[in-house]
């Protein structure tokens, strides 16, 4: 099975996409989804409640890629577990054969179904990062020595065009500091300012992995500028999309030509295609 981690390791541009889990238990779309991408990505990432939306578990759908012979990304973020939570599911993930993780702070659930849960947060991303690397040193988060420890692929999230970006990489640094190794970006369409992003990166011993969010349509896009901080589609895109026949078939042609150019000076994209995982492969392919 090839893994996130030779893949990272072998000097050639990577691709892994993101695979929500299902609202329920019925995995057939989940696995299909799964099969399509099969041998054309490193590792597929399963979210963790994205966006606060109550979906079958990320571990529970890491174990099912790992029987579709695909390396999983595990996604975890700090909203819904304590610590102890949080450490005991790391331990379950890599004895379940999971051995990549990204660590998220997560949506608040005020963007969820539930909103009238309560919120954990009882770590932040860095403190999760760091809580990670103890593990992979067979010590838990109070330094107390465990029988057998992990050797986890840490991963973690950087937004490159945040404003203002001063505290994002603050933030980035101390992730690095942490452990992370690579970084999945949020989404972004600027791709000077994305090259500026990189060039300050690469200071550090760790791959980006450019984030590619596969725009269906105009309204998503106004959409992602009025709701989601750190993303900002420009006008000339927006305008792009409206002007076409098919905005879903404009929007996969945008996002393969920002692979192509981000494989002329980057380590890797990760494609999120929320609800559209079906189209993955054709980017791919219109990319090549």
């Amino acid at each position: 099975m090839l893994t996130l981690r030779d893949a990272l390791t072998s000097n050639r541009f990577v691709i892994t996409a993101e695979i929500c889990p299902p609202k329920g238990t019925d995995t057939t779309a989940f696995i299909k989804n799964a099969q399509l991408l099969k041998n054309r990505i490193a590792a597929a990432n399963v979210t963790d409640n994205q966006r606060a939306v109550m979906r079958l578990s990320s571990l529970a759908c890491s174990v099912l890629l790992l029987k579709e012979g695909i390396d999983p990304v595990f996604q975890m973020t700090c909203r819904d577990r304590n610590r102890i939570a949080l450490q005991s599911d790391i331990l379950g993930a890599w004895t379940l054969g999971i051995s990549n993780i990204l660590a998220l702070s997560g949506d608040h659930v005020s963007f969820g179904d539930h909103r009238e849960a309560k919120p954990v947060f009882d770590l932040d991303s860095v403190q999760l990062v760091q809580t990670i690397s103890k593990l992979n040193n067979a010590r838990n988060m109070n330094d107390t020595s465990l029988n057998s420890g992990t050797d986890f692929l840490i991963g973690a999230v950087v937004a490159p065009e945040a404003n203002p970006l001063e505290p994002e990489m603050i933030k980035f640094e101390k992730k690095v500091l942490a452990g992370a190794r690579f970084f999945q970006t949020q989404a972004f369409y600027d791709m000077e300012n994305f090259k500026r992003f990189y060039e300050y990166a690469k200071r550090f011993d760790v791959k980006i992995l450019a984030g590619i969010l596969l725009l269906k349509s105009a309204k998503m896009a106004h959409f992602l500028n009025k709701n989601v901080p750190g993303v900002t589609v420009p006008t000339n895109i927006i305008e792009e999309l409206e002007s076409a026949p098919d905005q879903l078939e404009k929007g996969i042609e945008i996002a393969a030509r920002q692979i192509r150019e981000l494989k002329t000076f980057c380590d890797g994209a990760h494609i999120m295609a929320i609800g559209q995982e079906e189209n993955v492969p054709k980017i791919i392919e219109s990319a090549n």
